[in-house]
């Protein structure tokens, strides 16, 4: 498939991230008391010290000539993980970030997405870097990554205090649109390479949605590919994009997602479906959980 990012897209990016990035740090900034769990093991202020890691990690990515690693130590690790080892890698991101103030957090979580918004203006949107595991990551991908890190743990951190925390549907579409067939398209390193036998059989699921774009996503001999959408798919989702990445993530159970019809998966071989998203799948354990997930 063609590269997807178009100049509407990337415009759409750009004001989430720069929205979202604003409601996330009014959120935390606001938070009575910093200690309050957004997780099971995470508080508010943690939560806001992996936002800023991030942050910190990505102008680093954009201009690696002209700033440094902001955590030289992890370098190796990072080029190296798999999505079985992202949540031992957050851990140890999280140990070199000493600050847990929410306003110092905030602060320094809105200066670094200013970076980002700079610094990626004038690059191609299809321009690759380097990300986790090697993969090669488009930079309109990097800041809908970005965008739906702040939505998520927006959400956690908006529950855990009662807070309002709407997710538009197109922001959150963005991570799907760009961040993951840009993965996919440019190649995902190592990410997937975690010991998960390949299936025997070539594995074709169609992704459609009213916010996104659709397009097929292919296993075989435990790659994946991008293909457009046609006649030959086994399984077929038409989804929403918020509970989708909100299962992704490990914020809402699948069967939840399919009881609500926010995922209906439908196809000729829908019994393949469960066999393509144990190799393809994100790294939800690299969160710690959301604080109080029996309901959901």
């Amino acid at each position: 498939m063609a590269a997807r990012t178009t100049e509407g897209l990337w415009r759409e990016v750009r004001i989430a991230l720069e929205e979202n990035g604003d409601r996330f740090t009014e959120l935390v900034a606001a938070v009575p008391d910093p200690q309050t769990m957004a997780t099971k093991e995470w508080s508010v202020a943690d939560t806001a010290a992996h936002l800023v890691a991030i942050g910190a990690y990505y102008p680093a990515l954009l201009r690696p000539d002209d700033i440094s690693h902001p955590f030289p130590d992890l370098a190796a690790r990072i080029l190296a993980v798999d999505v079985d080892g992202v949540a031992e890698l957050n851990h140890h991101v999280m140990k070199e970030l000493a600050e847990r103030d929410p306003r110092v957090l905030a602060g320094r979580l809105q200066r670094h997405i200013g970076e980002v918004l700079r610094m990626s203006e004038s690059l191609d949107p299809h321009q690759t870097v380097t990300w986790l595991g090697s993969s090669r990551l488009p930079v309109a991908g990097l800041l809908a990554h970005l965008v739906n890190e702040l939505m998520i743990h927006g959400w956690d951190i908006a529950r855990a205090v009662g807070a309002p925390w709407p997710m538009p549907r197109r922001d959150a579409g963005l991570f799907f649109d760009l961040f993951l067939t840009g993965l996919v398209h440019n190649g995902v390193g190592s990410l997937l390479d975690t010991g998960e036998p390949p299936h025997p059989r070539r594995i074709a699921v169609e992704f459609r949605s009213q916010h996104v774009r659709p397009v097929t996503l292919v296993l075989r001999d435990g790659e994946v590919t991008l293909e457009e959408p046609g006649p030959g798919a086994d399984a077929r989702l038409r989804f929403d994009p918020v509970t989708l990445n909100l299962m992704l993530f490990g914020r809402v159970s699948p069967a939840k997602a399919v009881l609500t019809r926010k995922i209906v998966i439908t196809g000729r071989r829908p019994w393949l479906l469960p066999a393509f998203l144990r190799k393809v799948r994100l790294p939800a354990n690299s969160y710690p959980g959301p604080a109080g997930a029996d309901d959901l």
